[in-house]
Parts: structure tokens; sequence; C-alpha cells
């Protein structure tokens, strides 16, 4: 077979015949396919276990898009988030964790827009999320904030400052237990480590400024950004470890005086034993118990890292680390350094960096003195860095700003120094404040001499800002009067002090002062009356400006009145401390405007809180004299209900405390309560009406106002009921008061001349002036009293009137039912304690001049006081009267049926009297 033959039968040609489909090749693909529907409406539809926002969403299909790619789809779920939580506020609580940490992971995301969407998102947070909700998730989210501030994007360390705002708004404490980490990330965003040229070995490295070209800003805006939270986060850190809040007029750890709250004691508890008096070594509402034993720290068994600034190691080492870029941000912005020519005058933004570092040393000064080596801190601070605060901001001190200068057309009376405008409201003198604040705070007694160059630098400046008359804020004012503090700390001679407080006092004369400022001078002066005052009396040296400004201190409150009442209490705190040490100028002031002070129509005692009123109330104790004139005031101020009874009843206390007696053994005070103006006191706040009072409500007639009977000759002035409880109050206060006083008989002739003279013969007397009188005849009726018929006849009136009044009350009248069981008890008192009381009484009961309307309750009177224990021996004494008024009562009903009320009278009669042995019973012969 040839070569050609074979090739043929390899490749041979398949012939298709027509009509037959092509037959399939052994590697031919399958290209069918089928297909089927869809159902899709399903998954369109709204879970309904989780709500979604309006395109549909869940939180777990916003949190899923957190992980994509895309930066917009990033953002969009960001935004989603926002607005899911605003309308379902509750799946915070139940996604807490996940939405915690998928927020947190996009602190560092490259993109802008993803990481401002975070910001926002994060801020929104903050306000829904508790502190202790966020507590186990925040070491995660301060890590990535770690992360974000130690970045090598300017934008990332840029966007870390705004979350680093959030999170020191919402949440300081958690932020203050990371200080150590935070406080090294602040340091890396402005400097980097550099080997130090003074060492050969790379043992120590020391930490330079840094600059960055790639930034959209200025590498001195950038520092001014970073030193601001810094600032921020050093004030929390300050806040979290010390209790006090003023920064200028802090108390110093070593002082030897202390504000100490009152143990409150009510005095009546205590004479009934119900209360007991526990005294502790200090006082106040947290004891202190003398013990040889203290209890170990937590912060004692915590590494270093976890004592964070509390730690007096890592303190001085962040001081080592942060002064030295301090001192080089300040030498960058100093004047030297931008515009020689201009000496101390700053720009803004210079003005601003300088104070933002002297605010650092501040609060780093602030740290230093809350450990327990204070000293050993600030002779640590004083050799470490004086000489170059001395060099580098006592040199061009005081400073000032620079205006910017805006030309406007020339006016012929105008000088050119009025047509400059500041653009900016930037505080230069709170800048030259601080940095007085932390030079003053480097010297002390023993380094006088040494540092009295820069001291009367700084001496010189405050007298002079003190006494210029500007108006100064709260801020000022407060750092202004801690420095004038610290400086009469070092030098406490008078004649250094004495300026000082000369010029505070110029300063606190001015008008329209703010509340803040007002409050942080009282603060001042207070606390230098009170160093002088713990000083031993040979030392003791009282400065006159003092003196003066404790002397005008109750005028002050009396004009102030209740136009501020926190300023108010601040004087009378003021004033109390003052009184109660017995300071001569102030009760002299006190004494003299006591009367306006205690004035019963528009006084300060009327006006202010009840709070206030006590603290007032308790100031009587302490005037050197109680004249007519001030007693009358008083006791107008308890009579009219400007104050509550129980401040009466204080009050009341006070002034029997001052009489002569109250029992004392030896003379307390050499001008105490005279005794006739005592009596008087006690007697007008009983009646609890004037004699002006009184003569007006005689013209009163008919109701609702009046209670009246024919068979009494007194009328009565239904009261108030708020008016009757009170002077119902008072009145067992003054029974009180009277039934101590060791002579019983005589209290009991004046107690009788003043009822005859002011009461005796009026027409018209208040139903609780009528109670309070039984009442006090109750309190002090003992057999050695001679009972006039004058009050014999009136209290015989008044009896009748108030058993008339009781018993004709309407059942709907409420008011009036809560004055039956008072009235009611004094009256049968009165009648059981005097016989002849009872008896005229029922004299008086004639019967035949009422109209038939009130016989039924004259009928209901007597089977009441028949029926009465306490008045049964008196009633069987007198049966006669008894009987004849019953027979009067019966000749007025003769012909007439026999009512249910009549039939009661008999019955009662009949067996409460006509029992009796001595009794014949000729009533029974009328049934």
């Amino acid at each position: 077979m040839t070569k050609k033959r074979k090739r043929q039968e390899d490749f041979q040609k398949v012939k298709l015949k027509v009509g037959k489909k092509k037959p399939k090749l052994e590697n031919a693909t399958d290209t069918t396919f089928k297909t089927k529907a869809i159902q899709i409406p399903e998954q369109l539809k709204e879970d309904g276990v989780l709500p979604t926002q309006n395109r549909k969403l869940n939180i777990k299909d916003l949190l899923s898009q957190m992980h994509h790619y895309s930066p917009g789809v990033k953002h969009n779920a960001l935004l989603g988030l926002k607005e899911l939580l605003s309308q379902y506020p509750f799946v915070i609580d139940a996604h807490l964790s996940s939405i915690v940490s998928e927020v947190a992971a996009v602190f560092t995301d490259k993109d802008s827009s993803v990481r401002g969407a975070a910001v926002h998102l994060l801020q929104f947070l903050a306000s829904k999320i508790r502190v202790e909700q966020i507590t186990p998730f925040f070491p995660l989210v301060s890590a990535h904030l770690s992360s974000a501030m130690t970045h090598i994007s300017e934008g990332i360390q840029e966007d870390s400052l705004k979350i680093l705002d959030v999170l020191l708004e919402a949440y300081p404490a958690l932020l203050r237990d990371r200080s150590i980490i935070l406080l090294k990330n602040f340091v890396e965003l402005i400097s980097h480590q550099q080997l130090s040229k003074r060492l050969k070995s790379r043992d120590k490295l020391s930490w330079m400024l840094s600059v960055n070209p790639n930034r959209r800003i200025t590498s001195q805006q950038w520092r001014l950004n970073v030193l601001t939270r810094l600032k921020k986060f050093l004030q929390a850190v300050v806040v979290g470890s010390s209790d006090t809040e003023d920064e200028g007029l802090q108390e110093q750890k070593d002082s030897s005086h202390s504000v100490r709250n009152p143990i409150c004691i009510s005095w009546k508890l205590h004479a009934n034993n119900q209360q007991h008096i526990q005294l502790f070594e200090s006082g106040g509402l947290r004891p202190k118990i003398n013990s040889s034993f203290r209890l170990r720290s937590l912060t004692s068994v915590m590494d270093s890292a976890e004592k964070g600034l509390s730690s007096a190691e890592n303190l001085k080492g962040f001081i080592e680390m942060i002064i030295p870029l301090l001192i080089e941000c300040w030498i960058e912005a100093s004047p030297a350094q931008s515009a020689p020519i201009l000496g101390n005058l700053l720009d803004s933004e210079s003005h601003q960096l300088m104070h933002q570092v002297l605010s650092i040393i501040h609060l780093l000064w602030k740290l230093t003195k809350q450990h327990d080596e204070t000293y050993n801190m600030e002779l640590w601070l004083r050799m470490n860095y004086l000489v170059d605060f001395k060099h580098h901001f006592m040199r061009h001190f005081p400073y000032s700003l620079q205006d910017t200068v805006k030309h406007k057309k020339k006016e012929p009376c105008k000088s050119n120094r009025n047509c400059m405008k500041s653009s900016n409201n930037i505080d230069h003198l709170l800048l030259n404040l601080t940095l007085c604040d932390v030079m003053v705070s480097l010297a002390s007694t023993s380094t006088l001499q040494t540092d009295s160059g820069w001291l009367d630098m700084i001496r010189k400046f405050v007298t002079d800002t003190l006494q210029d008359g500007s108006k100064l804020t709260s801020k000022q004012v407060n750092r202004l009067l801690g420095v004038t503090w610290r400086l009469m700390q070092i030098q406490q001679n008078k004649v250094a002090t004495e300026p000082l407080i000369r010029a505070v006092y110029t300063l606190y004369q001015q008008r329209n002062l703010l509340f803040p400022v007002r409050t942080l001078l009282l603060k001042f002066f207070s606390r230098v009356y009170q160093k002088e005052d713990l000083r031993t009396q040979r030392t003791r040296s009282r400065s006159k400006v003092v003196s003066r400004w404790l002397a005008g201190l109750p005028q002050q409150l009396a004009l102030l009145g209740l136009r501020n009442p926190e300023l108010s209490n601040q004087l009378i705190d003021i004033i109390h401390s003052a009184a109660s040490r017995s300071n001569k100028e102030l009760l002299q002031s006190l004494q003299a405007t006591a009367a306006q002070i205690y004035d019963p129509l528009e006084g300060t005692l009327v006006l202010l809180p009840a709070e206030a009123q006590r603290r007032l109330v308790q100031l009587v104790y302490f005037l050197p004299c109680l004249p007519t004139s001030l007693l009358t005031c008083l006791s107008r101020c308890c009579i009219m209900g400007r104050v509550s009874s129980d401040l009466a009843a204080t009050l009341i206390g006070i002034l029997h405390m001052r009489s002569s007696f109250a029992g004392w053994k030896c003379q307390v005070q050499d001008n105490s309560v005279n005794d006739v103006d005592y009596f008087s006191f006690l007697f007008s706040t009983l009646i609890g009406f004037s004699r002006e009072e009184l003569t007006s409500l005689q013209g009163i007639r008919g109701k609702p106002h009046i209670s009246q009977t024919e068979l009494s000759p007194i009328r009565l002035y239904l009261t108030d009921l708020d008016q009757f409880l009170h002077h119902w109050a008072v009145t067992e206060v003054i029974c009180h008061s009277l039934s101590t006083i060791p002579s019983q008989s005589q209290c009991f002739d004046i107690l009788q001349t003043g009822i005859c003279k002011y009461l005796v013969g009026l027409v018209v007397i208040p139903d609780s002036t009528a109670g309070s009188v039984l009442c006090a005849i109750n309190k002090l009726l003992d057999q050695a009293c001679i009972i006039s018929e004058n009050l014999h006849r009136f209290l015989a009136s008044c009896c009748y009137s108030l058993l008339y009044f009781l018993l004709t009350i309407d059942r709907e009248d409420a008011e009036h039912l809560q004055k039956r069981d008072m009235l009611w008890r004094s009256c049968i008192s009165a009648l059981a304690l005097l016989p002849r009381l009872l008896k005229l009484m029922l004299q008086s009961l004639q019967v035949s001049r009422i109209c038939q309307e009130e016989l039924p309750i004259v009928a209901q009177l007597l089977r009441l006081l028949m029926q009465h224990g306490q008045l049964r021996s008196h009633m069987i004494t007198n049966e006669f009267l008894v009987q004849q008024i019953i027979k009067d009562i019966m000749t007025l009903k003769s012909g007439e049926v026999q009512e249910q009320w009549l039939t009661d009278l008999h019955y009662c009669f009949n067996i409460n009297l006509a029992s009796h042995p001595q009794t014949p019973g000729p009533i029974n012969t009328v049934y």
C-alpha cells in the first residue's frame, strides 16, 4: 500500500446524505439549559423582628456594610445607622457591642468622609449611652483612639482630636483610667524622639518638636490644637483626683482650717431623749475616728501604668517629657521671636498658644499638690524649672495683645487711639494671671529674699489690676484672688498683706458686680478673716480692711433683700461665722441694722426662703441687746405667719435663753432681755393680733366671718385655717415658755393684767385668740392664783361663744371642723379647772332672750356638759342652775309637740343628775 493510500484512510471524509441529520461529534458541548421563575416578593417584605430605616435596611445589614471596600457604602451605612438609632433608640441596648466595635473600627479609615460620619455618629451615641453601659467596651474604643492618634496619616491624626473631644465631653472618667497611654500619644503628636546630644549612648532619648510640611495647617496651629486637647484632658484628670473645684481659692492640704458641715440637732427631740448627740473628733458629716491603723489604698497594689498620674513617679516622668516641649513652643511664640520691635505685644495665635502652655503647666502643678509628698515635689520643680521659667516667662512680663487696626476716617475730636478696634476677644489678662499663678507656686517663705525681684513684679501687676476699675470676669477674678492669696502666704507680715487686701476691697466696692465675682470676693475675705481668727491672741493682728468689710455685711444684707437669695445666703453664713466668734465690729453693725433685717413687712427675714430664715433667727442670739422695738418686730414676724411655726418656736426659745428666766448660773451676756419686754413679747405673740388689728375687727358684722349668739356679749371672728393652725402652734410654745418661769403666780398676775387691759371690753375677738387665752390660763393656773371677777366673766363669755361656734359648724365646712378638737379641749379644761367659770357660764344661759332656733343648741350643750366625766362633779354642784335652765326651755316649748332633742335632754338629766342622792328629781313630773 502506498503512502498516499494510508493518508486517505486516516482522514476519511464523511459523506452526508440529503435529508439526514448531521451526527453529533464526540467532543460537542451541550448548550441546552432550563429556567425557573424566582419568587422575590417574600424577600422584599420588611423583617418582622428588626426595625429598618428608610432604605429598608436593618441593624445587621448596616453593620455588615461597614466592612465594604467602598468608602461610599461605608459612609451611607454610618448615616443609616444614625437614622435608624435615632428612630429606634432601643436598638442601641440590644446591639451595643457590635455598634461600638464597628464604629470604633472606622476611626482609622482612609476616607475623610467616613471618619467625619463616624465622629457625628459617635457624638450621637454618646448622648444615648450611659457610662456604665459603655464601660465594658471602652478599652476597645480607647485602643482605636490611640491607633488614630499615632497613625501615620495626618488626616487621621486631625480627626482623632475630634473623637477625643467627644469622649472627653461624655466619658472623662473612663479616659482618666488610660492617662499614661493617651499622654504619650499627645507628646507624639507634636514631637519625635531624638538621641540626646549630651550622651553618647542611647540610654536616654529626648523629645523635640516636629515639623510636618504636609499638613494643611501650620505647625504652630497644629500644636495649638493638640495642646488645647491636652489641657482639657488634664482638667479631667485634676477634677477626678480632687474634691475641690475652685482653681484659685482651693484649700491647701496642710491647712489647719477646713470648712466643716454642722450636725443638725433637734433640741425638742434631744430634750425628750428621742435623739442622741454623738460627738466626733473633727465634727461634720464625715467624722474622723482617731486610730493608729491606716487602710492601704487600692493604688498601692496597682502597677505603675495602672496608677496613671496619681503615681508621683509617673507624674515626674511626664513633667520631664512635656515641660521642655512646652518651653520650645513658648520660645517660638514669644515676642522676641516674632517681632522684637513690638516688645511684649502678642498676635492672636501666639497668645493662644502661650496661654495653653501656661494652662497645662498650671494643671500639672495642681496635680503635684495632690500627692502626700507635696513639699518634696515643690522642691523638685523649683530646682529643675525655676531658672528656665524666669528666663523665658518673666522676660517680657506682662504681656499684652496686639490689636488689628482698622483704618477709619479721621475725626478732629478723636485721637488715633480711638480709631483702633480689636478683631478678637482674646483674654490677655488671663494669660498674665496664669503666668503669675505658675510662678508664685514655685516661691515660698524661705526663698523670699532670693525671689524678691520677680515677686515684686507680680505683686505690682496684681495690685494694679485690682485697682484699675475694669470689669473682670469670674475666671479672671478667681485666678487673681488665687495669686493674691499665695502672695499673702509667702509674705505674711501686715506691711505686705494689707496693700493686697486693700486692693481686693477696692474691687469689692465696685457696683454691679456679677454674682460669681461677688461670690469669689466673699469667699476670699471670709478666708482671710478665718485665717486671722485662727492665730493666737498674742500674734493676732486684725486687718482694718477686713474689719471694715465685716462691718458692712449686715447693711448689704438688709439692702439686698430678695434680689439675689444665693448671695444673701452667703452673706448670712459669713455674718453667722463672725458673730459666733464675737467680732465686735460686726456685732455693732448687726445691732444697728437689726430693725431693717427683721422688719415684719419688708425685712430680709420675711423675704428669704426657709433655710435662710433659720440662719437669720439664729443670729438673734448673738445680738448685743434686744430693745423693745426689735422685740415688737420679732413678735409681728411670728404673728403674721411670715415664718413657719417651727421657726417661731426656735425664735421664742432663743429669746427665753437670753432672758433672766433661762436658769443660767452665771451671767452669760451683759445685756439680756428686759423682763418687761420679754413678757410683752410673749403676751403680744400669744394674742396673735396687734391692737390696731383688734380695733379694726370691731366693725365686722354678720356671717361668714362672725359667729355670734344672744347669750354671750362676745362675737367670734373666724380666722382662716392656716392662720389658726399657725397661731395655735405658736401658742403651745408660748405656754411652755410661761410655764418654765419660776414664780407661776406672778406670771399669772401679769397675764391677767394684760388680758383685762387689752381684751376685756372688746366685742369681737378672733377664735384663735380666745382659744389661746384659755390655753394659757389652763397652763399657768394653780391654787395660789387669784382670778378677778372681770376675768372670770370674760372667760365665761369666751367659753360659751366657742362652744356655740363648735356646735353650729356645718358638716360640709371642712375648714372649721379641723378647729373643733383643739378649741373643745381648751374650753373643757378651763371649765374643769375653774368651777366659778362653769357657774358663770350656766348663769348666762338665760334662754328667754334667745330665739327658738337656738334652743336645741343650748340643750345639746347642756347634754354634752352633763355627760363629760371631768365636769360631772361641777355639774352636780350646779344642778339647780341646770334644772332651772331646763324648766325655762320647757316653758318656751309648752303646748307644742315634744321634739327629740328635748326628750334627749330630759333623759340625760335624769341619768346624770336626777339620780344623785341630793337631787329631789322634780323633772320626772314633766314626762
